[in-house]
């Protein structure tokens, strides 16, 4: 009997875990802090904002979140996207703290960090961080 009990505690933590999780992917939070260059990136700065994207080579959320970031910055325009292999740049993917991939942040036209969202961000919610980062022409 104990190991039926063991067994239920086991599954009702793993169902709270994902559901947390679930819930938390891909919501974009405020960033600071931070300044990027174009060195940084080994890419231009859009010229009002860029989506920096940090992928790797098996990532199946990271293809979507590209889709998705390219849709954004073709929409918006002078906001560029920058995409990193984060394999690649582990300096950079250190400094920043990036724990998981997809990882997007939000530049304004200074490479400055204002946004950052883990997992798969909604379309929806990178234009509305893009709201607060590129000013108001």
């Amino acid at each position: 009997m104990t190991g039926l009990w063991v067994a239920l505690a086991t599954l009702a933590l793993g169902t709270v875990i994902g559901v947390t999780r679930l819930r938390r992917d891909g919501r974009v939070n405020d960033a600071g802090g931070e300044r990027l260059s174009a060195d940084d990136l080994g890419a231009a700065l859009g010229e009002r904002a860029t989506l920096v994207q940090f992928s790797t080579a098996f990532c199946q959320p990271c293809r979507a979140t590209r889709r998705v970031l390219a849709d954004v910055s073709a929409l918006v325009p002078g906001v560029g996207h920058v995409e990193i292999d984060a394999e690649s740049r582990l300096d950079l993917v250190r400094r920043l703290d990036i724990t998981r991939t997809p990882t997007v942040l939000v530049l304004d036209a200074a490479g400055g960090v204002v946004k950052k969202a883990s997992g798969q961000p909604r379309k929806a919610d990178v234009l509305a961080a893009l709201a607060q980062a590129v000013p108001e022409t």
